[in-house]
């Protein structure tokens, strides 16, 4: 702290190249800060999947619908508990950028199956009760202001369910969950009776998909193929699997996310850490006489180098402090844009990880320090008579 003024001091001197990097490594963290946080909101969905339910869809594509009666020969399975459907309505809310993810279901088996969706006993009941009803998730209520007994209305973007106009839904319940128990939980969500949508189109569609609830999550490979194979020479054969390896292949139909994100990261890590290294390096140079007296007036060269280093720990504690700050703003309004706001609504998150922060300001440092090593280094090593000769 004694050295701290006059470490200051220099970072002023210049202060346009001083800002210039700060702002680069800001952008460096800032890029680390919100995809690390998607990858992490992504990891949280999939993580809340239990183990003991499985998905049978339609082996072809989820595009393709399953027939009603599959439930009944499924129920036959030996460790299936439950079964229940359900169909993604793909209904747009007063305007296409006000996209959630909204779900027709055998209200009650599906409901059943799902504890970590907590709705009071009498909201509840009011939905089993009213064929418009609706459940929504408590931050969509929050998003649109609704409260209980407000009507609003859907139009569904795919064909088989446009019945020539919207439907009309009456909010009967709000679910909230238990994040420390069940953490991921999306609280986005909105669920109607699938026999509203089946009377409103004619009584024209099938179920997207099965939901089995097991008895034993270790059988859940035999019993998938048990499923699987009660179908295997049917017109709409089935692929039946884990929640979780359900919701990865969402993931997965996008590539290897994970990967590409991880990659630019790194791409653009590595770009900080040459354009810091460059600017230590220039500030050296441009200093060899202030080196050269230091070294004369009795400032032993590792003192010298230690200030060096500690310019460039400054330099990365302030672009990190300001890559972390931005970071925690866009993802705070990113739900609310257009299009990425969509993206980020599927998947359940609750800001920035803290560990997410540590990590962030220690690669901040941490490549200012690297990227100030070389020239501290040849600083340490250069002679005073050698400094002079070149001031």
């Amino acid at each position: 702290m004694r050295y701290l003024p006059y470490v200051l001091k220099h970072l002023r001197a210049s202060w346009i190249r001083t800002g210039s990097t700060v702002l680069a490594m800001a952008v460096c963290i800032f890029l680390f800060v919100t995809l690390q946080t998607f990858l992490a909101a992504i990891d949280a969905g999939l993580e809340s999947a239990s183990d003991r339910r499985l998905v049978t869809r339609n082996a072809v594509s989820l595009v393709f619908n399953l027939p009603l009666w599959y439930g009944e020969r499924i129920r036959s399975v030996p460790g299936v508990r439950g079964v229940a459907y359900a169909t993604w309505f793909g209904g747009v809310y007063q305007d296409p950028k006000n996209f959630f993810p909204n779900f027709a279901i055998d209200a009650e088996r599906y409901l059943a199956m799902y504890p970590e969706y907590r709705i009071p006993t009498d909201e509840l009941r009011a939905f089993l009760r009213d064929r418009r009803g609706a459940v929504v998730g408590r931050d969509l209520a929050e998003r649109f202001d609704w409260k209980i007994g407000d009507v609003f209305q859907l139009e569904s973007n795919i064909p088989p369910y446009r019945v020539g106009g919207p439907l009309q839904f009456v909010v009967r319940a709000i679910y909230d969950a238990d994040l420390d128990r069940y953490p991921g939980t999306n609280l986005g969500l909105m669920f109607f009776h699938w026999k509203y949508l089946y009377e409103a189109t004619g009584r024209t569609v099938s179920p997207g998909s099965f939901v089995e609830l097991i008895d034993d999550p270790s059988r859940a490979g035999e019993i998938s193929d048990a499923i699987d194979a009660l179908f295997a020479n049917s017109v709409a054969q089935t692929r039946t699997e884990t929640e979780g390896a359900f919701r990865a292949g969402f993931v997965a139909q996008i590539g290897p996310l994970a990967f590409l994100l991880n990659a630019i990261g790194l791409a653009v890590t590595f770009t900080i850490l040459l354009v810091t290294a460059n600017t230590m390096s220039m500030a050296v140079r441009e200093r060899r006489r202030e080196i050269a007296v230091l070294k004369t007036i009795g400032f032993p060269s590792g003192l010298v180098m230690g200030l060096i280093l500690a310019e460039s720990f400054v330099l990365g504690a302030l672009g990190a402090g300001t890559g972390i700050l931005l970071g925690r703003w866009v993802v705070a309004v990113l739900p609310g844009l257009p299009v990425i706001g969509d993206i980020m609504r599927a998947f359940s998150t609750r800001g920035v990880d803290p560990l997410i922060t540590v990590v962030a300001f220690g690669l901040g440092v941490s490549i200012a320090v690297a990227a100030g090593f070389v020239p501290a280094v040849l600083a340490y090593r250069l002679r005073t008579a050698e400094l002079l000769r070149h001031a």
